[in-house]
């Protein structure tokens, strides 16, 4: 048939039964995306004679002569569109896998649609911005230009931000570009599927893969029988101890519904799925637990009971019991014994699924050299390529793992998920292989936010000053341990240090059960943690008649407090753990919140079923993750007179690239024009501990100030004897080094350089955080509860934030309302729930309710002054601090609205109906 795509026809033969979006995809418009592939998401949204139709529900036969436009079609990166202008000064995205779809259904819209975007805009999904800059951008006449010389401070666009929207811009399966730059597979990739467990816990007694070995275009099967017998840990942090190593490539016993049975690899998907289809696999049921307090019962069926305690680090697997951590100061019980005031009470968190727009994918292949090449959607590629070299057997100087920009990340691709099996069969097939999860897979196996029950009591006098604080805390690992030691202690820890009780106490364990796998989740254990201390503290506020900012003014840290939780430090400092006040600016957060609520916002409902409340919370948060985060950084003068400037941390939204870059133009008097970031590469720098934790902006950040600021000075030291003068006379510009009136090109002193010493200048710099400073968030919103219904409606919400010195207000702006906007999502709607056998219960994107843009409202955000004194230029991180004080803020207005504490979330409207029967 013939095909017309952006103006210029072709002739394709469409596949019985295919989509258009795969049609478009295999004919190079990778500008349109997969986030679903049930129409819910509008990642691959294109326009059919004018009208925007999501391509993964459109057959591919429907398009034949009609002309269908991508975003691609609407304008170029040199020549943007009206819209996809607005897009890039109203920095309309962060990860940006949604924008091109977002713009696409954006550009069919005519005024009245506009006005009611909410109505024409639903059918696109995004995750990471909260929604008010894509609704500036669309719905906007014009907007205020960002400016494009990347000083720190300024509102700056994003260096791909004219790639995003337009779709060019490559995300880890966009396999477009020259293989002989190393980027991309030199030829066409195999494609690999999963088989997948059916039972909650089984063995598998045996398996025939002969039929499906046998088919015409199979070029590999997998099961247990093929893979290495090595014991590791999806979860990756610098130090691999931190987690348990309970899990292989594949497994005889399966753990859980959903867990890799088998693989196939063949020269399309639907060849690799139909192999699976002819494996013969027995199963021999056995008892499953699927609750974590069953799970620590005695005779409970066990999980990992053929671990070896020891050697896979785990605390006890003959109860089921990942980890623990017991502890505290003083004496709880005696201090809860004589309180004026005391308060508890018992919460609970569901589990909460990434929902990053992207969803796992990798490709792999071996380059000229016999190098493992690993093209993949990480956050961590650097962790990633040293355990993929410990599974496989391989020199870690064997292995290259690269990211290019990835679609969003949220904690869900600090794991190795993908990447072992595309190796594992470009080393068998010496093909390159690619593999790219399903939605319905990313929702019902694939790792989530642990699920926290949370016992909290309190003890005060009648003056509000606290006496005592106990947690007692039950962490659900699912499965498999990946993250779950470090979520349980990070989530106890900065929870409980935030306040200053004389008497604290914390228990805390994390089980085993037969259920999807927990993992790395934005806020690392801290938002479900803080919701309970929060809402406990809100309660007692009420008990004492207290308003509940000043409550927290009277016990919050201050300088000059150690920061205790299950211990004293032990040499009387700040913290043992390399916590410091770098700054502090949660007084000024509490002031900026309190006042920006006073000033009212939008008008509540009317009926007599309305009632209105306000709430607020706080969370303190460390800068960087504990146990070692480390980055190394290089910066070039090139021959033209422009600055490479090297990174190892990855872009997935977090807005790296922009913080960078503008680090790098301080530091070399340039401008963004001038800068060319390479990142996320394991050939970039020697070593980068990955883009988690917040740790992109800070820990990256610093090293990348260091080794510009080594580099200006060796540019001003050769241009200064070119020029006669002394280096303190020299200033570094963009075009040079200027001594008074007389000046000498960049070009000119790498020439220099080169003459003297065979290379341009360059230098190195790198960061070990071995000191980590803390960052605060105040959340506050008045809300309307409806008793007849239990919708929950927002009426204004509230965020401050103490970041340190704002290096880009618009993009720190964007991570905060992006963090609201996710917090709201875990809040009200979303829950990943099990069924009775441990299947899940939601597989598509309309099951399982993420916030649109309906769903969100604007958030006033506010920045507290301050400048920190450990962070890149005074500045400390915030992608993930915004999301933990949501839910307990809009928990404390639901309760102030209706009189009833809600302990469960998320406090979805037939939960709160239910609370307000009397």
């Amino acid at each position: 048939m013939k095909l017309v795509v952006n103006g210029t026809a072709r002739e394709v033969e469409p596949r019985a039964g295919q989509c258009l979006r795969t049609l478009l995809r295999e004919t190079s418009h990778v500008e349109v995306k997969k986030g679903c592939d049930s129409g819910d998401c509008g990642a691959c949204t294109v326009l059919v004679e004018g009208s925007p139709v999501h391509s993964c529900l459109y057959p591919a036969l429907r398009a034949a002569d009609r002309e269908v436009t991508t975003v691609a079609g609407l304008g170029t990166a040199e020549d943007l569109s009206p819209l996809q202008q607005r897009f890039v000064d109203a920095a309309g995205f962060q990860c940006g896998f949604c924008t091109a779809g977002m713009v696409v259904t954006a550009s069919a819209l005519d005024d009245d649609q506009r006005a009611d975007l909410a109505e024409h805009l639903k059918g696109n999904l995004c995750r990471c911005t909260g929604y008010r800059s894509i609704r500036d951008a669309v719905t906007a006449d014009a907007v205020e230009p960002l400016p494009r010389s990347g000083a720190v401070g300024e509102r700056v666009a994003a260096p791909a931000a004219r790639r995003v929207v337009t779709g060019t811009e490559p995300y880890a399966l966009d396999l477009t570009g020259d293989p002989a730059d190393g980027a991309v597979p030199p030829t066409a990739p195999l494609h690999l599927a999963v088989l997948r467990s059916p039972h909650a816990h089984a063995r598998i007694t045996a398996v025939d893969a002969s039929a499906a070995r046998a088919l015409p275009g199979v070029h590999l099967v997998l099961t247990h029988e093929d893979v290495p017998a090595v014991l590791f840990s999806t979860g990756r942090h610098e130090n691999r101890l931190d987690d348990p190593d309970d899990t292989l490539v594949l497994d005889p016993v399966l753990r859980h519904r959903g867990q890799r049975v088998a693989a196939a690899v063949a020269e399309t998907p639907a060849l690799a799925e139909r192999a699976l289809g002819l494996l013969a696999v027995e199963y021999e049921p056995l008892p499953a637990v699927l609750d974590a307090e069953a799970a620590l019962e005695p005779g409970a069926p066990l999980v990992h009971g053929d671990k070896d305690a020891a050697a896979s680090r785990i605390a006890d697997p003959q109860r089921n019991l990942v980890a623990e951590l017991h502890g505290g100061v003083g004496d709880v019980e005696e201090a809860l014994a004589r309180a004026e005031f005391t308060v508890g009470g018992t919460y609970r968190t569901a589990r909460v699924s990434h929902v990053a727009l992207e969803t796992h994918s990798a490709v792999s292949w071996l380059d000229d050299g016999g190098r493992l090449v690993v093209r993949s959607s990480t956050q961590v590629p650097f962790l990633v390529r040293d355990e993929l070299a410990r599974v496989l057997g391989l020199e870690r100087e064997r292995v290259r793992v690269l990211a290019p920009r990835v679609g969003g990340g949220f904690g869900g691709k600090q794991e190795m998920l993908v990447e072992d099996l595309v190796a594992l069969a470009t080393l068998r097939t010496g093909r390159p292989v690619q593999h790219e999860t399903t939605r319905a897979e990313a929702l019902s196996a694939l790792p989530t936010r642990h699920p926290f029950r949370v016992a909290v009591r309190l003890g005060a006098g009648r003056d509000g000053v606290l006496t005592a604080l106990a947690v007692d805390v039950l962490v659900d690992a699912g499965a498999y341990g990946n993250h779950s030691p470090g979520v349980m202690f990070h989530g106890c820890h900065e929870s409980v240090a935030t306040y200053r009780v004389p008497n604290k106490r914390v228990d805390a364990r994390a089980a085993y059960t037969h259920t999807q796998p927990s993992g790395a989740f934005r806020g690392y254990g801290l938002g479900q943690v803080v919701f309970a201390i929060e809402s406990a503290l809100d309660d007692l506020a009420r008990e004492l008649g207290m308003d509940p900012f000043e409550l927290r003014r009277r016990n919050v840290v201050v300088p000059g407090d150690p920061f205790v939780v299950t211990s004293l430090p032990q040499d009387g400092s700040e913290g043992d753990d390399g916590l410091r006040y770098g700054s502090y600016g949660l007084d000024q957060c509490l002031d900026l919140v309190q006042e920006a609520l006073g000033r009212g916002g939008e008008p509540a409902p009317a009926g007599p079923s309305w009632r209105v409340g306000t709430g607020m919370a706080l969370s303190m948060i460390a800068t960087t993750p504990p146990r070692g985060h480390f980055a190394d950084a290089r910066a070039r003068l090139l021959a033209d007179g422009t600055w490479e400037l090297s990174v190892g941390t990855a872009e997935f939204g977090n807005g790296t690239t922009t913080v960078l870059t503008q680090i790098g133009v301080q530091a070399l008097a340039t401008s963004a024009e001038r800068v060319r970031l390479r990142q996320s590469d394991t050939d970039a720098v020697r070593h980068d501990t990955g883009a988690f934790g917040s740790a992109g902006s800070v820990v990256a950040g610093k090293a990348l100030l260091v080794a510009c600021e080594r580099l200006a000075d060796r540019v001003r030291e050769v241009g200064a004897q070119l020029l006669g003068a002394q280096p303190h006379e020299v200033a570094l510009g963009p075009e040079g080094v200027r001594c008074g009136a007389a000046s000498v090109p960049l070009a000119a002193v790498h020439a220099e350089c080169v003459r003297r010493t065979g290379s341009g200048p360059s230098a190195d710099g790198g960061d070990d955080a071995a000191l980590r400073s803390v960052a605060f968030d105040v959340q506050g919103f008045r809300v309307a509860v409806d008793v007849d219904s239990g919708q929950v409606r927002i009426l204004r919400s509230v965020h401050a934030v103490d970041a340190g010195t704002v290096l880009n207000p618009v993009q720190l702006r964007g991570q905060v309302e992006g963090g609201v906007a996710q917090g709201i999502g875990s809040a009200l709607f979303e829950q990943v729930r099990a069924g009775a056998d441990g299947a899940g219960a939601e597989t598509t994107l309309r099951e399982y309710y993420v916030p649109r843009l309906d769903d969100v409202p604007e958030t006033e955000v506010l920045f507290a002054d301050t400048c920190d004194t450990i962070g890149p230029l005074g500045a400390k991180s915030m992608s993930e601090a915004p999301y933990n004080p949501v839910a307990p803020a809009l928990a404390n207005a639901v309760r102030d609205a209706v009189g009833v504490r809600l302990r469960e979330l998320p406090m979805t409207a037939d939960r709160v109906w239910r609370a307000c029967r009397p």
